[in-house]
């Protein structure tokens, strides 16, 4: 009763004009760039963070909160008019959703995406608000040594369970904690500063994400795609007959029950659930013979998946501190802009800026729905912008937004440098969040081990504290090594069971 009465009071504080503005202005712009293909909720909310700094910060978490939602819900759009994902939770919708397109029903599709995605969106946030609070609980009982434990359970998550390989995935995170260490240390020793006074407070989190986000994906994608924007499917106006309706509400409430807990732990993010939701569809189906032809029932499931995880990865992110995908570390980086650190504390000391929060997750929810059926075909004319103009616009606006940080010029040529890391990386195959996540969250764990080690005068047993750092650390070693337990113990067994 106590998190209702909160939050209607975060509803309270919502349904201000100013609120409301930035509450529509955020999931305008969050749908916008999901419609266009490469930009993303991640890098729209890094290149927003320095504009912000003089506002409030709920309007300006208010409006993060609405990127970071309408970016899930305009990725759809892409996906079934122009089979090109504008984000990489809306592949597995690309896969029926352009079929439905080609077929003569993309107003159908982009009205089950629409819909579910709102069906979605509002239980899972309910979710939120009932299992946030429990966790917090949890988190405040936690010791240093069990705050390290759980970050290094973030970085191995993110490093060896995305992307194609670890290897590549345990490089990206290396770079992100050399980048995340660079300044004056808690003893006043400068590391990797090269005797430039500019580096001696760090490299900003601002800098870091708009270099390896907006600039990185502006280079590449002006290396790799083509002058002219793709031919966009016609439109007509987006709503379900009676047979699509019984055909999609089953498919949105698993994919719902698929997508939320996967958005609340290390790495879980969307790409698994909704591929999930895609398979569980496929299987459970009346109509499977249409599967790969253009089935509803392959939109609906992912998309709901989708936009579950997002209110999941909320959950580790304001009780925790950890982020669990790229947006959700930028939004971390935001609060941390503000002085504002999320955790176990964040419910008590910023308690009215939490549910304001959380409240506006339902009216951003619903704006959105409104923004979506009936403006579908208007967004769908946004995919026509020549990406020459649109990228341009991306770098210059990259480069204001870093300047704006400490207003000196050598975060350009920061800026520079860490834009063509990112351009490296996406070249070779690297994951972007791991670097984000060890830039954000490595000097955290530093603080946490260096605290963990004084309680115990430099023994390295200080590290284990109580039962939960011992199950963390427990799975951590099955997360690494799981591929030569799959390959001992699991094949061998499972050959034996064939044989016999």
């Amino acid at each position: 009763m106590d998190n209702l009465a909160n939050l209607l009071d975060g509803f309270a504080n919502v349904v201000t004009p100013m609120n409301l503005l930035f509450a529509l202005l955020g999931v305008t712009i969050g749908t916008a760039v999901g419609v266009l293909p490469g930009i993303g909720p991640a890098m729209t909310v890094a290149l927003l963070l320095p504009v912000t700094y003089g506002m409030e910060p709920a309007q300006a978490l208010i409006m993060f909160a609405g990127i970071f939602y309408g970016g899930m819900y305009g990725g759809s759009t892409t996906s079934i008019l122009l089979n090109t994902p504008g984000e990489s939770s809306s592949v597995v919708t690309a896969i029926e959703g352009n079929k439905m397109a080609k077929a003569g029903r993309a107003a159908q599709a982009l009205a089950t995406a629409a819909i579910g995605s709102f069906v979605a969106g509002t239980i899972a946030t309910l979710l939120l608000v009932l299992v946030a609070p429990p966790v917090v609980q949890f988190a405040v009982s936690l010791g240093a040594p069990d705050y390290f434990a759980l970050m290094l359970l973030a970085f191995v998550a993110v490093t060896a369970v995305l992307g194609a390989s670890r290897v590549r995935g345990f490089a990206s995170l290396l770079l992100g904690l050399t980048i995340g260490v660079i300044g004056i240390d808690q003893t006043g020793q400068q590391r990797l500063t090269f005797g430039l006074p500019q580096l001696a407070d760090g490299i900003d989190v601002v800098v870091v994400a708009v270099g390896i986000f907006a600039v990185g994906e502006a280079l590449w994608i002006a290396a790799h795609l083509r002058r002219k924007a793709g031919e966009v499917i016609p439109v007509g106006q987006p709503w379900m007959g009676k047979q699509d309706w019984k055909r999609s509400w089953k498919p949105w409430l698993r994919g719902t029950a698929l997508g939320f807990p996967f958005g609340a732990v290390p790495a879980g993010g969307a790409e698994i659930p909704t591929f999930l939701s895609y398979v569980t569809e496929k299987k459970l189906s009346k109509h499977s013979e249409e599967f790969g032809r253009g089935a509803i029932e392959g939109v609906a499931g992912p998309e709901a998946a989708n936009n579950a995880s997002a209110a999941g990865t909320l959950v580790p992110m304001l009780a925790l501190g950890l982020p669990t995908n790229a947006t959700a570390a930028v939004m971390l980086a935001a609060f941390q802009g503000y002085g504002i650190q999320p955790g176990p504390l964040l419910f008590t000391r910023e308690s009215t800026l939490v549910w304001t929060l959380i409240a506006s997750l339902f009216i951003g929810n619903l704006l959105l729905l409104v923004l979506n059926l009936p403006l579908a075909p208007a967004w769908a004319r946004l995919l026509r912008i020549p990406r020459p103009y649109l990228y341009a616009g991306i770098l210059f606006f990259a480069s204001m937004g870093a300047y704006a940080v400490n207003a000196q010029p050598f975060d350009l040529f920061l800026l520079l440098a860490l834009g063509l890391l990112g351009f490296g990386m996406r070249r070779f195959g690297l994951p972007i969040l791991p670097l984000i996540v060890g830039v954000i969250l490595g000097p955290r764990a530093e603080l946490q081990g260096r605290r963990a080690l004084q309680l115990s005068g430099g023994e390295l047993h200080g590290l284990i504290g109580g039962w939960v750092s011992w199950l963390i650390y427990a799975t951590v070693a099955v997360v690494l090594l799981w591929p030569l337990i799959g390959r001992f113990v699991v094949r061998p067994l499972r050959g034996r069971l064939v044989t016999g």
